[in-house]
């Protein structure tokens, strides 16, 4: 499977789009666009895939994604109510020579960093969030400077974050049809024991080509992709349940207890048990 192709309509006023996605319209499988993604999440959480990379969301969190760097957001539980308001742009929707002044230099340099994912974090998420708010309402000449504060923001700051090592280099259809089958596999098969000789005939290859190719494509090896997924549920359910870590571990795709552990520090580099007890000291 491929990832969708999102086609984002435009308003007959507007020459980017401003709007909050909310259950269900937020639940959106593994997809790409050509337009660059700033989001901000203002209720629910969940587990974010961007490129290679898998981590958190949860309300205030600020992404600003590439143009075609695929991802998805996928909420923790089925009932759950999500939100974000989702600003998208093309790169030359301001005309095709603005982006090209000499004035714009650190926006051009920003946008080639988003190629990566970026996570706004500190003080920069606290300014950008009610200008993304404020983006959904603002109309006519206002919502463009509203926008160009966003970037500018994000641009002259260094707190923030690249998530995903995962280069976007054209691919033919076959190839990127592949590797895309292959992260949604394994997002939705993470709690099985998914072998690598069932990925790999599941992508239709040999074990040793296959795995050249994902580390070739990714940047790195399957196995430290599906545990990243994996890990990526248990803080979750540490977080968000009182499942003993026994349960988790099980729950998150593994048949023992050690194996978690040692997989749990190489991703997080701490214990279940501390990274619980860490995030209860700080709620």
């Amino acid at each position: 499977m491929k990832p969708i192709i999102e086609k984002l309509p435009l308003a007959e006023n507007r020459s980017f789009v401003a709007k909050t996605h909310a259950t269900p319209q937020f639940e959106v499988p593994w997809h790409q666009h050509t337009e660059y993604e700033l989001i901000l999440f203002t209720e629910g959480e969940g587990t974010s895939y961007i490129g290679n990379y898998v981590g958190t969301f949860s309300v205030g969190d600020v992404f600003f994604l590439g143009s075609n760097l695929p991802h998805t957001f996928q909420k923790k539980n089925a009932d759950l109510f999500t939100s974000a308001v989702v600003i998208h742009f093309k790169k030359d929707f301001w005309g095709a020579d603005f982006i090209e002044l000499p004035e714009t230099r650190i926006i051009r340099q920003l946008l080639e960093v988003s190629a990566c994912g970026i996570r706004i974090t500190g003080k920069a998420k606290k300014i950008v969030e009610p200008l993304i708010r404020n983006l959904e309402f603002s109309t006519g000449f206002s919502s463009i400077i509203q926008l160009c504060k966003c970037l500018q923001v994000i641009a002259e700051t260094d707190e923030y974050e690249t998530v995903s090592t995962q280069e976007i280099v054209p691919l033919n259809q076959k190839r990127q049809e592949r590797i895309d089958a292959i992260f949604q596999y394994t997002i939705e098969h993470f709690q099985d024991a998914i072998s690598l000789k069932e990925i790999a005939a599941n992508a239709g290859m040999s074990i040793p080509a296959f795995c050249s190719y994902f580390k070739k494509t990714t940047k790195k090896t399957y196995v430290e992709f599906l545990n990243e997924v994996r890990i990526g549920h248990a803080c979750k359910r540490l977080m968000d349940t009182q499942m003993a870590v026994q349960e988790i571990c099980y729950d998150s795709g593994y048949n023992t207890l050690a194996n978690f552990n040692k997989q749990f520090i190489r991703v997080k580099q701490v214990t279940p048990s501390n990274y619980r007890k860490v995030y209860m000291k700080s709620v």
